[in-house]
């Protein structure tokens, strides 16, 4: 068993919108650039900025433009769901490295992602630019009856999207692209279909009846992929179940499951940040609640290689 430490919560300076709280509660992605935690959030418009050091509320970057109802069904219904957020190392457009945030592509309304350029100090700069993920995802609902992207890496010129699974649907998988050629295209006027170089399916076991899917990842320095995922009983990728359990694994770079850990407590993590200190990773996670209420949570772990 892995135990969690609550480090603080999610709590931000000025609220998204009228009515909103002053939190992030729908957590989806972390990535962690140098001391600066970057979080995407699946029912915002927005992505999250906070400190690793210092306890003070975070701040708001607009990834897209509107606003969304405060009613938790409508927003649901219409939200973009940014579900995955990845470190992309420099490229000619932008040369200190960029930020990419990924919807989940569950819904039509659910294919945008945007790209935000970095400066040398890790923090955002420029204006994000908006993507249209639709060539990349819908090929995609070819193969996978529900689909619902909950995570993204880079390694190397690989970008590796994760598929999440569901009760009905237990199809976890590791989906691999060039990451120039992915850039290239979505970055062009007429974007064509891309196709993945290749797609590797994962069991990760059942509890009580429930399948284990994936809901984000983080690559390590040789390409191996640590993973957190929940057991939440629910039916499809739309609907919202209780979370009967989670846990976080490592694959290697081949895409072949290595470890498979449950958490003390059903905490439904849905973002993943991971540093290798010799033989252990040093570990963030960020939760979804489930309920706009209750702010989600940064915990930290540690767990052996």
């Amino acid at each position: 068993m892995v135990t969690l430490t609550k480090m603080r919560e999610l709590d931000i300076k000025a609220p998204s919108g009228k009515m909103r709280p002053l939190h992030i509660s729908a957590a989806s992605g972390l990535v962690c650039v140098g001391t600066t935690m970057y979080v995407v959030a699946d029912d915002e418009l927005h992505l999250g900025v906070f400190s690793t050091t210092e306890p003070e509320p975070g701040d708001l970057i607009r990834l897209f433009d509107g606003a969304l109802p405060n009613v938790k069904a409508e927003r649901k219904r219409r939200k973009p769901d940014l579900e995955a957020l990845a470190l992309v190392p420099a490229s000619r457009n932008f040369p200190r490295g960029a930020l990419l945030a990924v919807g989940s592509g569950s819904r039509p309304n659910r294919c945008r992602g945007a790209l935000l350029g970095l400066d040398a100090n890790g923090a955002v700069c420029g204006s994000p630019r908006e993507l249209d993920l639709s060539p990349i995802l819908d090929p995609l609902k070819d193969t996978f009856d529900d689909l619902n992207i909950e995570g993204a890496v880079v390694f190397s010129d690989e970008l590796r999207l994760f598929q999440r699974g569901n009760k009905r649907q237990a199809d976890n998988a590791i989906i691999r692209y060039s990451l120039s050629r992915f850039l290239d295209a979505l970055q062009s006027p007429r974007a064509d279909t891309i196709e993945p170089s290749s797609i590797n399916r994962l069991d990760l076991g059942l509890i009580r009846g429930v399948p284990f899917c994936f809901t984000d990842a983080a690559a390590l320095p040789n390409g191996d992929m640590v993973f957190c995922a929940v057991a939440e009983d629910s039916e499809d990728a739309y609907r919202d179940g209780p979370c009967i359990a989670a846990g976080i694994g490592i694959a290697d770079n081949n895409g072949q499951l290595v470890s498979f850990q449950h958490l003390d407590r059903p905490y439904k993590v849905e973002g993943i940040n991971a540093r290798q200190d010799g033989d252990r990773l040093e570990i963030l996670l960020v939760t979804d609640a489930d309920d706009p209420g209750i702010p989600a949570g940064l915990f930290s772990t540690s767990i052996a290689m």
